[in-house]
């Protein structure tokens, strides 16, 4: 625990939502939801608009729609949120060689590390312009937490939302922590809170009041001892510049329940690709190859495989992925599948399940149709439904998802507003340009292309000297839980 409040928690607020209103004139200020748009998809990320109606991320999306009908329901766009992250991660590295991301857009930042901050006013001031510089790089707002613990850090940046800067200052944490409930402790889901309550703990004044041996007879020796400190403020988790993947997955949640046994072996081993893929991308190679099968019926098996040694091979892990398929039942459908690889490391063996060269061209060949084929991030559900021609609607829906990027040659750069009965719905406008007009176009209209998404500041400012011209101050100031809201 720190004598200064120099953990940073940086949360971007409703990150996918704000990136698409920020990209789309039209759409600023108006109810977004972002996420699978299928019979079977969840919200992503639902604006503040949207969030006064009740949406939220997790809630199944036909209930989104029941609860907020004129939102724009827009399929995710990761490319941009990932080219949006990094800039704001950049600039996260120029605070401190101690940057910890958890997601595209959440990261803790020490402060202390960095040389940038030693106290409550020198890193208020840190998080202030913080804020100012990433609203200036990327046009979006953030949340900054500033305490000295992690939990308290992100407990400070989930109280200052949206687009706020809270500090806790070290020794208040006891009297901040009290009327909280026990679910703002890390490592408290729905079942531990559930268990608690049985108990008669809601607040995290329970947890503290009722003592170490009981919450370690409730919960166990390690979580039940570390739940006590942590309801007392204590917390001495450092923050770690590089978060080692356990492993890589991908999956796929499917409109329709598959039946055809050679139409999920052919999805197996599309995941399976897809999972190598980001495997390589991250220079990594595994050496289980795990399979996850979700029935009609909502039950769920994992199968697993252990290789002789890791591999970054697409043949090995799909043929794996295929074997484990074959000691799964899937009669009366599958509604979601799943490949993953664990036991990751930094280099690979020769295969010793060795392929025939015709095999391994083949496969190379397979791979360059899938990688052409993908058109969204898993998460989405599929728009594809089952084998055999496809309708004008089901068509529409894989090449042109809504809020995807176009162009046409003579109107230029667009975003699909919808799609269905052969035509294409496209709002033509730019980030930082007025909303545009909106024009009809038959799907297959050689003129109209997808298209990547434009940065949403045209010129951002340079920001390669920052924070080296921030002077930090030595004054000791800063009023105990302060807190700014432009």
């Amino acid at each position: 625990m720190r004598a200064a409040p120099t953990i940073l928690h940086l949360d971007m607020d409703a990150f996918y939502a704000s990136a698409e209103q920020a990209a789309k004139p039209s759409l600023r200020g108006k109810p977004v939801v972002v996420g699978g748009l299928g019979p079977r998809g969840v919200v992503a990320t639902a604006s503040y608009e949207a969030r006064r109606f009740g949406v939220h991320s997790a809630m199944p999306m036909a209930q989104a729609r029941r609860l907020a009908p004129n939102a724009a329901y827009l399929v995710p766009r990761f490319a941009l949120y990932r080219s949006v992250s990094d800039q704001v991660m950049e600039l996260l590295g120029r605070l401190s060689p101690l940057v910890e991301p958890l997601s595209l857009d959440e990261a803790f930042v020490d402060l202390e590390a960095g040389g940038t901050a030693d106290d409550t006013a020198s890193a208020l001031e840190i998080g202030r312009q913080l804020r100012e510089a990433i609203e200036a790089v990327t046009g979006l707002s953030g949340s900054v937490g500033l305490a000295g613990s992690k939990m308290l850090a992100k407990i400070a940046s989930e109280e200052a939302k949206p687009d706020g800067i809270r500090v806790i200052e070290p020794g208040t944490e006891r009297e901040l922590l009290a009327p909280m409930p026990v679910r703002t402790l890390p490592g408290v889901g729905p079942a531990t809170a559930d268990h608690l309550r049985r108990a008669g703990m809601t607040t995290v004044n329970d947890l503290a009041e009722a003592g170490e041996a009981e919450l370690v007879r409730l919960l166990g020796k390690a979580h039940g001892g570390s739940l006590h400190r942590m309801a007392f403020g204590y917390d001495d988790r450092p923050v770690v510049s590089e978060r080692d993947a356990k492993s890589v997955s991908v999956e796929d949640t499917f409109d329709i329940d598959l039946h055809d046994r050679v139409r999920v072996r052919t999805e197996v081993e599309r995941l399976a690709g897809r999972c190598v893929q980001r495997l390589r991308a991250a220079e990594r190679s595994g050496r289980t190859v795990v399979l996850k099968v979700r029935r009609y019926d909502f039950s769920t098996l994992t199968r697993s495989e252990t290789l002789r040694g890791p591999t970054d091979d697409p043949a090995v892990v799909r043929e794996a992925a295929a074997r484990l398929l074959e000691a799964v039942d899937t009669t009366g459908g599958v509604r979601l599948l799943g490949v993953g690889v664990t036991g990751l490391a930094d280099f690979t063996q020769e295969d010793l399940f060795a392929q025939a060269a015709g095999e391994r061209a083949e496969a190379g060949l397979a791979d360059g149709a899938e990688e052409g084929a993908q058109a969204t991030e898993e998460g989405q559900g599929r728009a594809d439904a089952e084998p055999g021609p496809e309708s004008a609607e089901q068509l529409a829906a894989r090449r042109w998802p809504a809020g995807h990027d176009v162009r046409h040659d003579t109107h230029g750069h667009g975003w699909v507003q919808g799609s269905g009965v052969g035509r294409v719905t496209v709002r033509f406008e730019e980030p930082g340009s007025e909303p545009g007009r909106v024009r009809t176009f038959r799907i297959d209209d050689p003129a109209l292309r997808p298209a990547e998404p434009l940065p949403l500041v045209r010129e951002p400012p340079d920001y390669s000297s920052w924070p080296a011209s921030l002077p930090k101050s030595r004054s000791g100031g800063g009023a105990p839980g302060a807190e700014s809201r432009p």
